[in-house]
């Protein structure tokens, strides 16, 4: 057996203790805003109103995103009950399926070998596995993406003729119409450009005679097109504010203000696919002029990362997850170059890795410089902590592998570096949860829960906590603050009210009350005389009752 094989007993073992470490942290750290909070909560509405056309947000119409993960996340709380874990099984469960699908598809198209270090490396690349572990939507539209690319390359074997040819692609199609219902239109936009670019660049045109685009497109439309019909029948203003403003100003415009510079990817896809960031692109350049089927696929697989990176540099709202669908492809292409790379350039690579480890280490105590009233210094020192135990982990985990490199063990030392950069990632989020007085309602929630009447109202006063609704089980009123709910809104005005004086007249006529706001803004309203008693509190945020004559 060479180095660089593995047995399956080995690989079994391998992948049970990834599953019993992927799933088993998902309870162990609060919802943090704003996306966790967020995406629970429609969920949580979903599943309590009954209505899986409208998404809904704090009672308000949303329409930013379409409804895939919705519709499992509030499926999953209807069987499992309103737990974290819950709240984050569908990027937990995409997150995982990926891994397995690159482990399939490497195998397939290069390599049993190939295919369990391609796996390797994508557990292990940094931001696939925090955002595996965060209620955010990307991780499902990531997998869905892969579904596509990975049911496309396997249809394009010589062994897949005939009906194989067309199972792979059927599913490539029903992939890119998840991968829609999951997060938009871009799901279109990435695969469909990577093909034409990929036959312009390279002069290969075959691809082409593969695609089954009519059986393919009704199987699309059949996925994707019934949620949107029904959708925009049901709210007519849907059309327009989906397809308009969240999908084509959100890309051609700074409408969202999320300004960077063009370059901004660049540094964010390194740290996004650490430890394998140098090895992949490293791997991409190397294996360009790869001959047969297995050099087809890799032109495609770096065509797909190249395009996907331009792609999201040229837009005008730019989010460090937008990058996710790349790391797939990178672990594909990285893990077929493992099987071959030399002793030196692997020493190289986990090199690069330990020096990052190292730099880590060092500046962790920095870590405490960051803190302000809203996340006290007391809860930065915890956090930092656990970031020691990580930076040493991962230092370790690089070093080890330098010194397996250099004495030819190649397999023993993409194991250390994917090893020591999981555990590093898995430690770093379970000591978030240090951090999540600052970063989450449930610990204010748990003070006011006991007092809420069922019809007493709960005000927002120029404030929204995305993870109050969902830890309240409640919805609140929005006073004078409308941000991503001005769609809605806009819709339906009475949902919310549109200044702080209207809240202080319905503040004083209701029986029972409560409001949530800024410390900045209770004493404003308290300096205007209105009655209030301070029922909760935490480092970012007050709960104010309206106090009530002394009941016999």
């Amino acid at each position: 057996m060479s180095d660089l094989a593995l047995s399956r007993r080995w690989q079994l073992i391998l992948l049970a203790t990834l599953a019993l470490a992927w799933f088993g942290s998902l309870d162990h750290r609060r919802l943090i805003k704003p996306d966790e909070g967020r995406y629970a909560e429609i969920a949580r509405e979903m599943a309590a109103s009954g209505d899986w056309v409208t998404p809904r947000l704090n009672g308000i119409k949303y329409f930013e995103k379409p409804p895939l993960q919705y519709w499992v996340t509030a499926a999953a709380f209807k069987v499992f009950g309103e737990h974290d874990w819950s709240a984050r099984v569908w990027p937990a469960a995409t997150g995982f399926l990926g891994i397995l699908l690159a482990w399939f598809t490497g195998r397939r198209l290069f390599g049993d070998t190939a295919g369990w270090l391609g796996a390797a490396a994508l557990a292990s690349s940094f931001f696939y596995l925090v955002i595996g572990h965060f209620n955010t939507l990307d991780m499902g539209l990531c997998f869905f993406l892969q579904l596509a690319s990975s049911g496309f390359l396997l249809a394009q074997r010589a062994a897949a003729s005939g009906a194989s040819c067309r199972n792979w692609m059927l599913l490539a199609w029903a992939g890119a119409a998840l991968a829609v219902l999951s997060k938009g239109l871009v799901s279109l936009v990435l695969p469909g450009a990577t093909l034409v670019l990929y036959s312009l660049v390279t002069r290969d045109f075959f691809a082409w005679r593969k695609l089954h685009p009519l059986s393919g497109l009704a199987v699309f439309l059949a996925i994707a097109a019934p949620w949107h019909v029904l959708a925009s029948l049901q709210n007519p203003e849907f059309a327009r504010f989906y397809f308009i403003h969240e999908h084509f100003e959100r890309f051609l415009t700074k409408v969202h203000g999320r300004v960077e510079p063009w370059w901004y990817f660049v540094p964010v896809l390194f740290a996004a696919a650490l430890p394998w960031s140098t090895l992949a692109i490293h791997a991409a350049l190397a294996q360009w002029k790869a001959r047969g089927e297995a050099g087809r696929a890799l032109r495609f697989l770096a065509v797909w990362c190249a395009f996907t990176l331009v792609f999201f540099s040229a837009s005008g709202s730019k989010l460090p997850s937008y990058i996710l669908p790349i790391l797939p492809a990178f672990a594909l292409i990285a893990g077929a170059f493992a099987t071959r790379v030399s002793s030196p350039a692997m020493a190289f690579h986990a090199g690069v890795t330990a020096i990052l480890a190292a730099v880590a280490l060092a500046l962790v105590h920095r870590v405490t410089d960051r803190a302000d009233a809203d996340t006290p210094v007391a809860l930065l020192q915890a956090y930092e902590t656990v970031l020691l135990a990580a930076a040493g982990v991962w230092l370790f985990g690089g070093l080890l592998a330098v010194g397996l490199a250099y004495r030819r063990r190649i397999r023993g030392a993409a194991l250390s570096l994917a090893i020591g950069t999981f555990a590093m990632g898995m430690l770093a989020m379970l000591g978030h949860e240090h951090l999540s007085p600052s970063n989450s309602a449930w610990h204010i929630a748990q003070q006011v829960k006991p007092m809420l009447a069922p019809n007493a109202p709960i005000y927002s006063v120029r404030y929204f906590e995305h993870t109050l609704p969902y830890y309240l089980r409640r919805t609140l009123i929005l006073v004078d603050y409308r941000d991503e709910m001005d769609f809605g809104l806009t819709q339906e005005p009475h949902l919310g009210l549109p200044t702080v004086a209207q809240f202080e007249l319905r503040w004083r006529s209701d029986d029972d009350a409560f409001a949530v706001m800024t410390e900045e803004m209770r004493l404003e309203l308290e300096s205007r005389g209105l009655p209030m008693q301070i029922v909760a509190r935490d480092t970012r945020r007050v709960i104010i009752r309206k106090p009530r004559p002394d009941k016999q």
